[in-house]
């Protein structure tokens, strides 16, 4: 960790308060002042946040009932229903973003559904390289993420307090309401943690499914260290970037907090 995370997090650093080589002498914060200033950055980051922000949602909302299944009524079949949910990941990630591409291609899987049911006349274009595209195809590739610490969440919670709410006249969604999703909050903001970050920051899905509206700040990123060769200014982007996910993560950190103390 301190060699391949935290070093390269100072090397980031350097590059961003320089305004040429990391070995450079022209220390300069121009380039974070930019970063920040420039309107189409800030648009980018929003859009970035807003798009992981309902990944987030959605993959969380979906996962928690399969979770909920895996905890309290899979019995015998747990095993094998954990082990179906971690196989997409014997796959590379690639590999699933290119085929959401071909489901949702204007000659792909769903159009031709549709077309064969009658729902369409002809294909639609309203699929891919949209932001409904990135969302769908990141909440599947993230949905495994989400599950498991939700699950690890209702599997701890003492089976004792269900049957002592049963005893005080609790019905199933009573006890669900005051028990359950109290005590499994925690992972459900780990949860929601993990799948966060890394979907800010995302370039590949945008890239491959997504169109110019859905550009998120993690291609303007790779841009900056790649075709642009602008490895200062891309840092303070990162720069810029690492801090709004700081933020978010110690606003989970207090809610969990919170929850924790509750229970």
């Amino acid at each position: 960790m301190l060699v391949l995370f935290a070093l390269a997090i100072v090397l980031m650093l350097g590059f961003r308060l320089n305004d040429g080589s990391l070995l450079g002498s022209g220390f300069t914060l121009s380039n974070l002042a930019s970063a920040i200033s420039d309107p189409l950055y800030a648009a980018v980051l929003l859009r970035s946040l807003a798009i992981a922000g309902v990944v987030t949602l959605a993959t969380v909302v979906t996962a928690y009932p399969v979770a909920y299944y895996l905890a309290f009524h899979a019995g015998a079949r747990r095993g094998l229903l954990l082990f179906l949910v971690t196989l997409p990941f014997w796959t590379s990630y690639l590999l699933r973003v290119f085929a959401w591409k071909i489901v949702l291609a204007f000659n792909g899987v769903l159009n031709s559904v549709l077309l064969g049911t009658g729902i369409l006349s002809q294909p639609s274009l309203a699929f891919l390289n949209t932001p409904a595209a990135v969302v769908v195809t990141l909440a599947h590739a993230y949905a495994a993420f989400a599950i498991l610490p939700i699950y690890v969440a209702l599997e701890t919670i003492p089976r004792s307090l269900l049957e002592a709410a049963s005893d005080l006249g609790a019905h199933p969604f009573a006890r669900f309401r005051r028990v359950v999703l109290p005590l499994s909050m925690p992972g459900v903001l780990s949860a929601a943690l993990v799948v966060f970050v890394p979907t800010v920051g995302d370039y590949v899905t945008p890239a491959l499914v997504g169109g110019p509206s859905s550009t998120m700040i993690g291609s303007i990123i790779q841009a900056q260290f790649g075709k642009a060769n602008d490895w200062p200014f891309g840092a303070a982007v990162s720069t810029l970037v690492m801090l709004v996910i700081a933020a978010v993560i110690l606003l989970v950190a207090m809610a969990s907090r919170r929850f924790g103390r509750r229970s």
